[in-house]
This record gives C-alpha cells, sequence and structure tokens, in this order.
C-alpha cells in the first residue's frame, strides 16, 4: 500500500485512512511504503497508528529519505525521526528516493552500516534508471541493493527496454509506484478503448489498470485512502487477460522500442 498525500487532511479523513491502512493488513497486505517527504513526516505518522494493532515482524515497512540527508548524521537524525514517526523500531527497508548531486559510494557505506546496527534490515534506491544502477553496482556493496522503486504503469513502459531485465538479472526487485498514473495525465491517458475493456470485464479501470502492472512479475504500491478503493484494488488479484486483450492494450500503449528518459513524478 502506498501512502503518498495521505494523512494530510482532516481528523474525520486521517481516521479514514487510519482504518484503510488497517483493512488492507487485515486482507493479507503486508507492506506498507511512505516516505519523510510526504506531507513533510504525516504519512509516516499516519502508518506508525495504523500499524499499532498488528504484529510488527508481520509487516514490511518502507520508507524513503531525502537525497540531501545521506551524510552520516543526517542519514541518522532523519532515520530516527521516521522510526519515531512510525512507532517502531527498525525498518524493513529504507531508499534513497532520488539521485540528486550524490556520492553513492558514501550513501552506501552509511546504510551499510545501519543494516549492520539493526536499525534497518535491507536498502534500497528509488527513481533510478539503467545508468544509475550500473553505476551503484560498482561500488563497494553496491550489490546489496534490495529494490528499486520507479513510476510503471501501462502509459509509462520505458523501463520494459532494459531496466527490468537488468534488475532481474541482478535480482534487484521493482517496486512499481503510481499504476495508475497520478495528476500528471502526460503518464497515462485513460483511453475509451481502456474503459470499454474493464466494462466488459466487470471490473474498474483502476483494477485492469493495477491488474496489468501486477501481472508484469513486479511489486506494486497503489495507494487508497477509502476501504471501497482498496477493496476495488483487491479484486485486481483475480483479474486475467487472454492474449487478444494483451494485444490490444500493447496497441493502445506501445513500450517504447528505444531507450528512452526514466519517467518521474
Amino acid at each position: 500500500m502506498g501512502t503518498w498525500h495521505l494523512g494530510e487532511g482532516s481528523k474525520e479523513k486521517y481516521q479514514q485512512e487510519v482504518a484503510t491502512l488497517r483493512y488492507g493488513l487485515n486482507q493479507g497486505i503486508t507492506l506498507i511504503d511512505t516516505a519523510e517527504m510526504y506531507g513533510q513526516g504525516a504519512a509516516e505518522s499516519l502508518v506508525g497508528e495504523a500499524i499499532q494493532p498488528f504484529v510488527r515482524t508481520n509487516l514490511t515497512i518502507v520508507s524513503k529519505f531525502y537525497p540531501w540527508h545521506a551524510n552520516a548524521q543526517k542519514l541518522r537524525t532523519s532515520l530516527a525521526a521516521s522510526l519515531k514517526r512510525l512507532q517502531t523500531d527498525y525498518l524493513d527497508l529504507y531508499l534513497l528516493h532520488w539521485r540528486q548531486d550524490t556520492n553513492l559510494a558514501e550513501i552506501v557505506k552509511n546504510l551499510e552500516n545501519l543494516k549492520q546496527e539493526g536499525l534497518i534490515h535491507q536498502w534500497g534506491v528509488s527513481n533510478f534508471d539503467v545508468a544509475d544502477i550500473k553505476e551503484l553496482l560498482n561500488i563497494p556493496d553496491g550489490n546489496q541493493c534490495f529494490a528499486n522503486e520507479d513510476l510503471y504503469n501501462l502509459g509509462s513502459r520505458g523501463v520494459e527496454t532494459s531496466l527490468l531485465e537488468l534488475q532481474r538479472q541482478q535480482k534487484i526487485r521493482f517496486i512499481a509506484y503510481s499504476p495508475f498514473g497520478s495528476e500528471n495525465s502526460r503518464y497515462l491517458e485513460i483511453k475509451p478503448q481502456l474503459r470499454q475493456m474493464a466494462r466488459k470485464k466487470g471490473i474498474t479501470v483502476h483494477s485492469l489498470l493495477l491488474a496489468w502492472v501486477l501481472q508484469q512479475g513486479v511489486y506494486c504500491i497503489p495507494k487508497a485512502s477509502s476501504i471501497k478503493h482498496l477493496a476495488e484494488n483487491l479484486t485486481a488479484l483475480d483479474v486475467s487477460f487472454s492474449d487478444d486483450e494483451l494485444s490490444q492494450l500493447n496497441m493502445l500503449y506501445p513500450r517504447p522500442i528505444n531507450k528512452v528518459s526514466l519517467d518521474m513524478i
């Protein structure tokens, strides 16, 4: 479950979002993704409240840190603040939110130190493209990267040209964010044929979009702020596509032939 823009509304909305996350956990979803950037910690606080009734070791909590918090002292400070908001003493996965003018070798060393201390179980990156991953793999302990989280949906398929295969070869998990697109509609236009396919299958467009991403063999972190929306997301687990439907989707939303720049939001 993703949490971007959650935890930032009214008290009533906040409690609705807590209930939604707990509903998802009760339905068997075990991973929640958040970041110190989301509402300047508001989403982490929301997650921290939502997970309290659950056994912590049964959950996978992922958070992300700003690139300008990557040096040893700032990273410890950021992690401590995230852990306090999340009401836990460790993270399962800690991600560099995006590349900036950052020294990857230093970041990896700092993350490995946190891992050795048990404050994080694994570390990874986000918004990394092929060149970034290759650079990471060429530095000491860079091959310990557990996951990379990138934008990926039916309308944004650039990662299919080479990044997905590289990560599979290197056993770096791929986490897809924004499976429904985003406010930035240039990444995913909901075409009439897509709505028609969803109606014919008796599902929502969101369920169809999520099912397509999940069937690419990647992890995915859709966001839902209501139990109704989350219940609709769960129906994606039962969706399958015929060869004709997949061909139609590939015609409507073709994957790039050549390498393209990484889409980010």
